[in-house]
């Protein structure tokens, strides 16, 4: 908690890495941490290597000062970063020393503070109803007081690109009082995130120029540029960046750490993580999606599932040779992984390498590559979609390859009923006729709709020589409408656990019912087949 520098970083003090998922992050629409989960957060960022994490505000919102509290009082125990407490200068006429919120960031215990101050004289007029002189001395009074304090400061100048392009001296007269105060970072911040690459680059080069202060970077994506806009900076000579877990924020977001980083090391060379750590970088992200409770960006650069996904044939005949030919790096080296989808897009390539990723490896069988690549063809062309059902497609990859039937029966029949009855109540009653092991079986049951019932009569048949179906459960069902009108063809994707694993199938059919029976067949197919033999799918 004493640390007011990064431990453990190649670069140490002379890079930071900053973080401020917990407060500007937490300003996305959707996301309201616990104090839990800030902890857990933290915890997830300094195991990553981050540099710095900022906490939040102690004394503007409790959950904030509750965190800091709990922080200090041992619950947070961080061994690469330095925490940092954000929160705003003194107010205008009054004294550092006896200013309440200033007086919470020195009680939060964090030895990194971080002050937000007005760089744009429109600001400083119009929200501060003050002068620029009164602001300086705001900004200057409050580092001076906190370093006196035994604090590391930072300054985040608010809209400082805005401000430096309608009056630059004022916003540089903001810069010079608060490292002339004290602060060792003057962070400039494109707080309405309306810059491109090339304009933070000017700006950057020249403020360092002109002041020879040590600089920072803080931006916003609302022209979707925040990544590059970081980067930018940090080659124009900005040795702090400041970013957001998978660049959550206010509007559109901040700068993406893992973005920021990936691109740090991978293309600059500049080693901003400890040793190792950017292989966890795929697993952190993930992870902090869920505290978030937000659905992983699939397509999230250098983290998100689909990063190294390839569909085209032509990717895939390369890939063959030599995946660094459609890959910009090794996804290994961020902890992700490369993904073959195939589709009505796939050739025979495509096919083949999906089988090396799925443990089948269909190379030395060309008829069955020759009949999955014609299968998948044909089916998608229907409306079946593979990429999103590994499942299926492995079933339909063994069954190519000639092995022995999966499934666990064979239909005979299967019959559905819907009743509404007099009170409103709607039940569905389904029967199914199967053949296990040489003897017909029949089984009825009802459900609150004809998929329900089906599962549940399908279960019952099964029960007695599947006991492995206790452990199967139904986790996900979604419903695609591919044609037009009440008869229209239906996509059914059902996702399927049995606490080891998850998995995915698909079923497609003019009638739901059917599409559903053909997912749910699938599914407990693929049960079955992980009981006898290692698989990969999910």
């Amino acid at each position: 908690m004493s640390r007011t520098e990064p431990a453990a970083t190649p670069l140490g003090d002379a890079f930071h890495v900053y973080d401020t998922t917990l407060r500007d992050g937490a300003q996305r629409e959707g996301i309201s941490y616990s104090v839990a989960d800030k902890l857990a957060v933290a915890r997830h960022l300094d195991a990553l290597g981050v540099g710095y994490v900022e906490g939040g505000w102690p004394g503007a919102l409790p959950k904030d000062t509750e965190f800091f509290a709990r922080a200090a009082a041992g619950e947070l125990d961080l061994r690469h970063a330095a925490l940092v407490a954000f929160g705003a200068t003194r107010r205008p006429g009054t004294a550092a020393a006896t200013d309440p919120q200033v007086r919470a960031l020195l009680d939060s215990h964090a030895p990194v503070v971080t002050l937000v101050a007005k760089s744009d004289r429109r600001h400083v007029e119009r929200a501060l109803r003050t002068d620029t002189g009164e602001n300086c001395a705001m900004v200057a009074d409050t580092v001076a007081f906190l370093v006196g304090e035994g604090r590391r400061v930072f300054v985040d100048a608010e809209h400082f690109f805005d401000g430096y392009a309608f009056d630059p001296d004022t916003a540089l007269r903001v810069l010079e009082a608060a490292v002339g105060a004290g602060a060792d970072v003057a962070v400039l911040c494109d707080t309405n995130g309306g810059m491109l690459p090339m304009g933070i680059m000017q700006v950057v080069t020249e403020v360092a120029a002109r002041t020879g202060f040590r600089l920072g970077i803080h931006c916003q994506d609302d022209t979707g540029c925040a990544v590059a806009n970081s980067v930018a900076a940090v080659q124009a000579g900005a040795t702090h960046v400041q970013c957001t877990a998978n660049g959550y924020g206010e509007r559109a977001g901040n700068a993406d750490l893992f973005a920021v980083v990936g691109n740090l090391v991978t293309k600059l060379g500049m080693p901003v993580l400890p040793d190792g750590a950017l292989a966890e970088m795929t697993h952190t992200s993930h992870a902090l999606a869920e505290i978030a409770n937000i659905a992983p960006d699939a397509h999230q650069a250098y983290v998100g599932m689909s990063a190294f996904a390839h569909k085209a044939g032509l990717h895939a005949s390369a890939i063959k040779v030599d995946p660094e030919l459609y890959n910009h790096l090794d996804p290994v080296v961020v902890g992700n992984g490369q993904r073959i989808l195939v589709t009505e897009m796939a050739g025979r390539a495509s096919v083949e390498l999906k089988s090396t990723e799925l443990g089948i490896d269909l190379a030395g069988h060309p008829d069955a590559v020759s009949s999955v690549v014609a299968t998948v063809k044909e089916r998608e062309a229907q409306g079946w979609s593979f990429e999103a059902a590994d499942a299926s497609l492995e079933l339909l990859m063994r069954a190519a390859r000639g092995d022995a039937d999966e499934a666990p029966f064979r239909l005979e029949s299967y019959r559905v009923i819907t009743e509404r009855r007099a009170d409103g109540a709607v039940v569905a009653e389904a029967t199914v006729k199967v053949v296990v092991d040489g003897e017909r079986l029949i089984a009825t049951s009802e459900g609150n709709g004809p998929v329900n019932a089906l599962d549940a009569a399908l279960r019952r048949a099964l029960a007695p020589s599947c006991p492995w179906l206790a452990d199967v459960d139904l986790t996900d069902y979604k419903v695609r409408i591919l044609t037009r009108g009440t008869g229209a063809v239906t996509r059914v994707l059902v996702e399927t656990t049995d606490h080891a694993g998850t998995w995915t199938t698909v079923g497609v059919h003019g009638n739901v019912v059917e599409a559903s029976w053909l997912a749910l067949v699938d599914a407990l197919a693929y049960a079955a087949l992980r009981g006898r033999v290692p698989v990969t799918a999910g």
